[in-house]
């Protein structure tokens, strides 16, 4: 079970190189992979995702399949050279050598009964041969396939086996005889073939005998269950895409599949119901929304035309088919549970999420424009209608039936209105909170604002006009009248919806800004760029208070959940990343820093007055404040015997405060008002504590280094002041008062 996890959350990875075989302990505690360009053997401890060990492969060209037997000891690497080798997992060292494969072994196999020590394995020959462990030989070659071998499955009394392959067949054989009993005809090409355990009850699939059966995936995208004794399919559970690959989860009565998608589903015995659903590949991110009661699943349209919906605590991902071409934008109604897209086929679609099972289905679509459909834009106070924009330059309003959330049948949707709004294409549309007003923004530079209260028309109100290149979003404020654009020369502003005048730009991304939204109750803006970049701006300062650097390529989706808590964003790097808002906690752990650093000052100055200084200097240390530290030594040599005192107190400190105290020695020596201070503590360290001590300091080195050109200069500052001393005493010496009398 751990296995589809780690594949579909971890990254075990740590350099560029391709891995061109893995496989999982049966214990589940390490996996193996090989890289090929340095034909290194990987050991990993995946629950802390780190390499524990690595080691060179004999092998002299890459690895193309391994497996580990049931007791998690022995490691079978079969390579491109025909040759599969045995490795003791525990003591690290290469047990086998086994020759005569002919080109790449591509399938290796432990017989389940650890006692006969057996190694199934299959070639370019298409042969499966058996190796006895004790010898290290081939004792037989099984023949019944034309094409490649893909998958072996034992019987759970180890007896039997049913291998299946390309040639779209799948042998069941005798293992005591080594004979094939049936060859069973499943009509495509077969990647994997799990035989069912005896004991499970499958009456759920409409299987009543107690005799051999087996599922098969394949070429087609079905789960074929079938009995091997009259080669006939009980059962099958569809899925639109081909399967490439099959696995048994015994512990937990699952199976596992890999479509040609690289999506792994669970599947659940017996019912071969779908449990779980991982998309392991995004490729680019075009919008991202959040969606559901609580914000608690996203929907993402990538570059492809389905739709991905994942729920955030589970990773688990459900596949929308509908449109025929990639979907380009979303948008998400009030509530949450309904949410439209629109694609490259010219249509709209409108979804529905069941808000107790999770589950998603189109509730209508709608089809009219003449090109691409490039942006969409729910209706605000309720479920009524949707505004999309186009490549064909026109703006469209789609009427939503009262009860598109009920049980039935697709509903078609009409426009109830089309206008062409720009000279060129339309990236982005939006409505206002109350549903009155539309704003468009084009490729032609212009946003527009347009009224939504007529009947049957939209009518344009007033053109936004100051970008330098086309306009790729437009959003409206929840709290003013004011529209936010974005555009392709780098800028975001902010327009007035009363005069159409720019109100405030914000510069700062070095590339297109693609997307904008409001956030914190109107009060900032988040914007996305084609640099990567996300962008936090305060509108009343001007001033962008935070950049977030997550994304390599374009970020085209950027989207704020309803409690203004949680932002995702979606980019072209095929990453899709959820932020949270720490505002609150990074002021509530200032506002803590502060109180404890208060407390402290307090305490410290009781200390001083109480002349308590070993405790107040610890103290000082641990506030990591040098000044305060310098107020501490300035008290202890203001007293009576202050250098018996100071001397006392610095030789009873942790060896980690004397460290920082020489690093504090080096700041104040490099002011002559401090240099005294910093002097005597020095002596102090420097007369008590012997070299090899002090050397080994954090830092030592450098300090003493910084040291001494300050403590140079000091020396000669005070020299100087020494001799203009001592010429003034001569002076005084030789003076004489003017008309003194003599002697």
């Amino acid at each position: 079970n751990n296995l589809i996890l780690t594949i579909a959350i971890g990254d075990l990875s740590d350099d560029q190189e391709d891995i061109t075989s893995f496989a999982l302990s049966c214990d589940d505690e390490v996996q193996k992979c090989l890289t090929s360009r340095a034909l290194l053997l990987k050991q990993w401890d995946w629950r802390q995702a780190n390499c524990t060990r690595s080691w060179r492969a004999i092998h002299t060209v890459p690895v193309a399949s391994m497996t580990f037997d049931s007791t998690s000891t022995l490691l079978a690497t079969g390579g491109c050279d025909g040759t599969i080798k045995l490795w003791d997992v525990v003591k690290h060292y290469c047990t086998h050598n086994l020759k005569g494969s002919s080109g790449v072994v591509h399938l290796v196999q432990f017989h389940p009964n650890t006692d006969l020590l057996q190694l199934f394995s299959s070639s370019l020959d298409c042969g499966i041969r058996i190796w006895d462990l004790r010898s290290s030989q081939c004792v037989c070659v099984l023949q019944s396939h034309y094409s490649a071998v893909t998958s072996l499955s034992f019987s759970p009394d180890g007896n039997a086996m049913v291998s299946s392959g390309r040639d779209k067949i799948c042998t069941v054989w005798d293992l005591k005889t080594r004979k094939a009993k049936r060859t069973v005809p499943v009509y495509e090409a077969v990647e994997g073939v799990v035989i069912l355990p005896g004991s499970t009850d499958l009456a759920e699939i409409r299987v009543k005998s107690k005799d051999l059966h087996f599922i098969t995936a394949g070429s087609k995208g079905v789960l074929r269950v079938w009995e091997a004794s009259t080669a006939r399919c009980e059962d099958e559970n569809d899925n639109p895409r081909s399967l490439t690959y099959l696995f048994h989860l015994p512990a937990s009565a699952r199976l596992a599949t890999v479509t040609a998608e690289h999506n792994i589903l669970l599947y659940q015995l017996p019912a071969l119901t779908t449990q779980q659903q991982f998309v392991g590949y995004s490729d680019e991110v075009l919008d991202v929304k959040f969606l559901g009661k609580g914000d608690s699943h996203i929907v993402v349209a990538t570059n492809s035309c389905q739709l991905k919906v994942f729920e955030l605590l589970t990773n688990s991902c459900q596949i929308l088919y509908g449109h025929t071409d990639t979907v380009l934008t979303l948008d998400v109604f009030k509530k949450g549970s309904l949410f439209a897209s629109c694609a490259k086929d010219r249509s709209v679609r409108v979804w529905h999420m069941d808000s107790d099972s999770g589950q998603v289905r189109c509730v209508a679509q709608g089809s009219g424009h003449t090109n691409a459909v490039g942006s969409i834009s729910c209706s605000r106070m309720k479920a009524s209608f949707v505004a999309t924009g186009s490549q064909d330059c026109t703006v469209k309003v789609w009427d939503l039936p009262a009860d598109c959330s009920a049980e039935g049948g697709i509903h078609q949707l009409t426009a109830r209105a089309t206008e062409k709004a720009h000279d060129k294409d339309v990236n982005s549309v939006a409505v206002s909170p109350n549903d009155k007003l539309l704003a468009s923004g084009s490729q032609d530079r212009t946003a527009k604002l347009w009224s939504l209260t007529g009947e049957g028309t939209v009518s344009l109100l007033g053109v936004f006009r100051g970008h330098r290149r086309g306009v790729w979003a437009v959003c409206f404020s929840p709290v003013d009248q004011v529209l936010a654009t974005t555009s392709a020369d780098g800028t975001a502003k902010l327009w007035s919806l009363q005069d159409f005048s720019c109100l405030k730009t914000f510069e700062g991304h070095d590339a297109s800004v693609l997307k904008v939204i409001f956030v914190s109750r109107g009060t900032q803006l988040l914007t996305s760029g084609s640099d990567g970049l996300v962008k936090l701006w305060t509108i009343k300062t001007n001033e962008c208070v935070k950049t977030l650097d997550a994304h390599q390529d374009k970020v085209w989706g950027l989207h704020a959940s309803r409690k203004d808590d949680k932002m995702v964003t979606g980019s072209a790097d095929s990453n899709i990343t959820v932020w949270s808002d720490v505002t609150e906690i990074e002021l509530a752990e200032e506002q803590a820093k502060q109180e404890d650093q208060i407390l402290k000052q307090q305490e410290l100055s009781n200390l001083l007055h109480g002349k308590k200084y070993l405790k107040a200097l610890g103290l000082a240390i641990s506030l990591d404040q040098p000044h305060t530290v310098l107020t501490v030594i300035k008290a202890i040599r203001e007293g009576e015997n202050s250098s018996e005192l100071l001397e006392k107190t610095l030789l009873k400190l942790r060896q980690d405060q004397k460290e920082s105290v020489l690093r504090y020695c080096v700041v104040w020596n490099t002011n002559a008002r401090n240099c005294l201070n910093a002097q005597a503590v020095l002596q102090v360290l420097l007369t008590h504590l012997p070299p090899e001590e002090l050397l080994q300091y954090q830092g030592a080195r450098s300090h003493l280094e910084g040291l001494i050109p300050y403590t140079e200069r000091h020396m000669q500052r005070i020299g100087r002041l020494l001799q203009a001393s001592m010429f003034l005493n001569y002076m005084w010496q030789k003076m004489r008062v003017a008309g003194g009398p003599s002697r």
